[in-house]
């Protein structure tokens, strides 16, 4: 997984934050997108190991050194395909999941821990901009409604 001594050549990168003075009045993103090649290298940083505690630490169980790996080897569609086998919404819980999974990351007992949060964000931003992510309307409609509430 990733590149086997990654974590020793990369140290943990996060975007760079938008000045407030540019983001008042609007409600754009706050981070500058990453590049293809800071992606690949925050992906190469995941250390494969024996067991994974950030898959266990994530609510969703999402595959994280499995999209990592494929980050590291170019290959976006299917960390996209990986990560939506357990999360219908990384465009989401990319932005706003508290990422319980970097706090356990092994690399967080003695270093920075994999910057999971902003890889998964990438990807999904990745699969938008591609078009690789469409819509999915059920195949029949039941008539009744939901409400959300909270």
């Amino acid at each position: 997984m990733g590149k086997p001594t990654g974590f020793t050549e990369f140290t943990r990168q996060v975007p760079t934050r938008i000045p407030v003075k540019d983001r008042l009045k609007n409600y754009q993103e706050i981070y500058l997108p990453w590049s293809e090649e800071l992606s690949k290298n925050q992906g190469a940083r995941c250390m494969n190991c024996a067991i994974p505690f950030c898959h266990h630490g994530c609510p969703l169980g999402n595959l994280i050194p499995d999209w990592n790996d494929l980050i590291y080897r170019g290959k976006w569609k299917e960390a996209l395909d990986a990560l939506h086998s357990t999360n219908n919404f990384p465009e989401f819980t990319g932005r706003i999941c508290p990422a319980p999974c970097e706090a356990a990351c092994t690399l967080n007992i003695n270093n920075d821990p994999v910057t999971i949060e902003y890889i998964e964000k990438a990807i999904a931003d990745r699969g938008w901009d591609e078009g690789w992510i469409t819509p999915h309307p059920p195949t029949w409609r039941s008539g009744k409604s939901v409400a959300v509430v909270g």
